[in-house]
């Protein structure tokens, strides 16, 4: 079978590997329909993921079809449409035993960690899959992963209808942040140097879009708000700057929620922290994301509405890595198609 992998940074293959056969009687077996191109694995290639190992087969945004299944196998089906759930965790320590596996300290994330599904079939175990309906389309189904990483970064910043949100960066991930908090029922505010990105989030429902190269982001957001500042904020950007500015421009008892793995240190004071008694939190990945965003992709609540842009046969997997390095202005969302 094909097989997309990146043996060492800046270099893609895509290579004939035997097929992978069920050993665990909680297996099953997926034939990979579609495959999202994360911002993540463009790291990989370039070799700036600092959690990845190489040789690796990239791919942990996943939708396909269950092909077989283990002797033990109760929820699902061959002929099921499923979505992945790329994480493993090893159940016994701390961060497992209070419900954050996300954060297991052995945290395993297919594509990342572990060979992921960039490939033609994939062996997963039963708790791995979710169940979507055959009527939902692979293009709106392989979106079900980040959608789930909006969800964990609104459920850390405890949205609540009424609340006004503001999020920094109107990308891939800002936008599925953007669609999570309207269904939370927030006021959305967000940022972006790219007016194309904040008219699409427009368009996604965003009540307010800030371009930090043509106004100044504090005295637009205390004009928005009338001086009480965001109640909530999400930074999808994740640079010291950003962080900087978060804790300028949350409320009083305002969550801070950030998304990035920067690790460049910021300089932030003790005071406004304590005075506004601001709680600031990290969002890793999912915890319990995946039904309820399962649950919103059937009922049709949750749609990309243009959030994928393009669509390249495995074939092609060189020239898309190609286009989206040279075209980010272009592409939101890029998909691979196993067919």
């Amino acid at each position: 079978m094909k097989a997309v992998r990146i043996p060492e940074a800046n270099v893609i293959e895509i290579l004939e590997i035997p097929e992978p056969m069920i050993e665990q009687p909680d297996d099953v077996k997926v034939k990979i329909k579609r495959v999202g191109i994360c911002g993540s694995d463009m790291h990989i290639y370039h070799g700036t993921n600092p959690l990845a190992t190489y040789p690796r087969i990239v791919g942990h945004e996943v939708a396909g079809e269950i092909i077989e299944i283990g002797a033990n196998v109760k929820n699902v089906a061959v002929g099921d449409h499923v979505v992945i759930e790329p994480i493993r965790y090893c159940g016994e320590c701390y961060a497992c035993k209070n419900g954050r596996p996300n954060v297991c300290k052995e945290v395993s994330v297919f594509g990342v960690h572990e060979d992921g599904g960039m490939r033609e079939v994939a062996i997963l175990s039963e708790k791995q899959v979710h169940k979507v309906n055959p009527e939902i389309d692979w293009d709106e189904a392989v979106m079900a992963e980040p959608y789930t990483i909006g969800a964990q970064a609104t459920w850390r910043g405890n949205v609540q209808a009424g609340q006004t949100v503001f999020i920094q960066g109107a990308g891939p991930i800002g936008i599925t942040v953007l669609k999570m908090a309207k269904l939370r029922g927030a006021n959305v505010i967000i940022s972006d140097y790219t007016n194309e990105r904040l008219e699409f989030a427009k368009e996604n429902g965003a009540d307010h879009t800030i371009n930090p190269s043509e106004v100044d982001v504090e005295t637009k957001i205390n004009e928005i708000t009338h001086d009480e500042g965001a109640n909530v904020v999400i930074d999808a950007v994740g640079l010291p700057q950003t962080f900087e500015l978060s804790v300028n421009v949350a409320s009083v008892a305002g969550n801070i929620v950030l998304l990035g793995f920067n690790a460049t240190p910021s300089s932030i004071a003790q005071m406004e922290i304590t005075k506004k008694e601001l709680t600031i939190t990290g969002s890793r990945l999912q915890t319990n994301q995946f039904g309820k965003v399962v649950e919103l992709i059937n009922d049709r609540k949750l749609t990309h509405n243009g959030l994928v842009t393009h669509k390249f046969p495995v074939s092609q997997i060189k020239e898309a890595f190609e286009f989206i390095e040279k075209n980010p202005q272009l592409v939101r969302k890029a998909i691979i198609e196993f067919e």
